[in-house]
């Protein structure tokens, strides 16, 4: 008892040297090993609370402090990146004693329909549906009721459509077109019932896109002057529904950036898994009433963690989608930093019982590599005694499909919907392994990078 609260406070010693800042923080167990993760306004504060000889943490956090042997901390820039960082964590790997944000739920984007003759404003948590293909995305926002409550805002000042409604301008029909209530209520232009021109409506909506991605201060001043005359003249109730609205409208600002790649599963999803299943199939030369339709494929990849820690990631698409609850991660322990050695280990394990007949295999096993790592791998599954029905590699700078039943490398253009959906799997087998050593290398946090660079820091203040 006496030792646990020795170690307690020299967590806590450590946690008060934190600075005041944003963050997110990451408790080990004594192999390193993460057992959860959480966001802080300020590290100092929220990593100190947990040490304090009173703290009351509930009944599950209060088992975790006698897991805990060491934490690490990721230094944000603001709140809303502490949470988006938080979440990325959280889904990549899967802390025992987190409860939230483990499920495959997203945080929200806004999309706007550009290639549309009107375009219309959607609030969405798939970007990457075919849907939005060639759409203006913007986020990932943390706080999707903000979102649609600024959405509602705008609406009124830019008159936007926010209807699913395929409107086209040289359609006739739509001079009969009754509008729904928005336009009577003016939060619609009714491009639907023709009352708009193109070329207007597309003036409002470029007007909202700069709004959104630009300065707003001209409106929130206009905003805040309405609700002080709004308070003055004892109409609190005015006054407290334009202080929500400025809540809402400030909180915009707290999204990330796609191209940060924050959320990939849901950026990144095939716009036509159906379609591209068949296309991989026919490409395959594979006969789906003879040979069975293929619906199930799981793909490999081998990382390599703080230099002497190597990992293995297996996804698994079921009809062209993720199946997230068959991911998985294994920590190689015959190999270190053979790659060859490494895809042994994790394909042996993972169809040791199919190798028996006690399980059966994937329709299709895609594994990273030409048709070198394909024989390899074909080497593996030769000592199993049932052989997988079917495994193909697919090589990075050519993209060419190899398979063990075809002579010929497959080529296919780089808009096939089966190529683009192996890539797809060969990518999110890539990311799920790599992603959580990608976001600590850039905070810094991991390998000689951080010591050099704190290393630097301490001898500029001496000198």
């Amino acid at each position: 008892m006496e030792g646990d609260r020795r170690h307690l406070n020299k967590l806590l010693s450590k946690a008060h040297c934190l600075p005041t800042t944003p963050g997110v923080y990451l408790m080990k167990d004594d192999k390193g090993v993460v057992i959860y993760v959480g966001k802080a306004l300020s590290l100092k504060s929220r990593v100190s609370s947990y040490f304090q000889l009173a703290a009351d943490l509930g009944p599950k956090k209060q088992q975790m402090l006698g897991v805990v042997d060491d934490f690490e901390v990721l230094h944000c820039e603001s709140e809303w990146e502490a949470l988006l960082t938080e979440n990325r964590l959280i889904k990549d790997i899967h802390p025992r004693f987190n409860a939230r944000l483990t499920d495959d739920k997203t945080f929200p984007y806004l999309a706007v329909t550009m290639k549309d003759d009107f375009p219309g404003v959607f609030i969405t948590r798939e970007p990457g549906n075919e849907r939005f293909r060639g759409a203006r995305i913007l986020g990932p926002f943390t706080s999707s009721y903000a979102l649609r409550e600024s959405v509602q805002i705008l609406q009124k000042v830019f008159r936007f459509r926010t209807c699913s409604l395929d409107i086209r301008e040289e359609d006739p029909k739509r001079a009969h077109f009754r509008p729904c209530l928005l336009y009577p209520i003016k939060q619609c232009t009714a491009p639907c019932g023709a009352k708009v021109s193109k070329e207007a409506y597309r003036r409002d909506v470029d007007r909202f896109v700069r709004f959104l991605t630009g300065k707003r201060s001209a409106m929130m001043r206009e905003l805040k002057q309405d609700m002080e005359t709004a308070s003055l003249a004892l109409d609190f109730e005015e006054a407290a529904a334009l202080r929500d609205q400025i809540k809402a409208l400030e909180k915009l600002d707290h999204r990330g950036d796609k191209k940060d790649n924050w959320q990939p599963e849901a950026e990144s999803l095939m716009q036509d898994p159906t379609r591209a299943m068949g296309s991989l199939q026919r490409a395959l030369g594979l006969d789906a009433a003879t040979d069975g339709a293929l619906r199930c494929m799981e793909a490999f990849d081998i990382a390599h963690l703080m230099g002497g820690e190597t990992v293995a990631s297996k996804v698994c698409f079921v009809d062209g989608r993720p199946l997230k609850d068959m991911y998985r991660r294994y920590k190689i322990t015959t190999a270190a930093n053979d790659d060859f050695q490494s895809m042994r280990e994790v394909l042996t394990r993972r169809y040791r019982d199919a190798g028996k007949g006690d399980e059966l295999y994937p329709d299709v096993i895609l594994i990273d590599g030409g048709k070198g790592q394909l024989s390899a791998a074909m080497g593996i599954f030769r000592e199993l005694e049932v052989q997988p029905p079917r495994v193909i590699s697919l090589a990075k700078k050519e993209e060419l499909i190899y398979a063990t039943w075809l002579d010929e490398p497959v080529k296919l253009g780089r808009n096939n919907p089966g190529l683009k959906l192996c890539m797809a799997i060969r990518d999110e087998a890539h990311r799920f392994a790599q992603h959580y050593h990608h976001i600590l290398r850039r905070k810094k946090v991991l390998g000689i990078e951080g010591t050099v660079a704190k290393a630097k820091k301490i001898k500029t203040r001496a000198s």
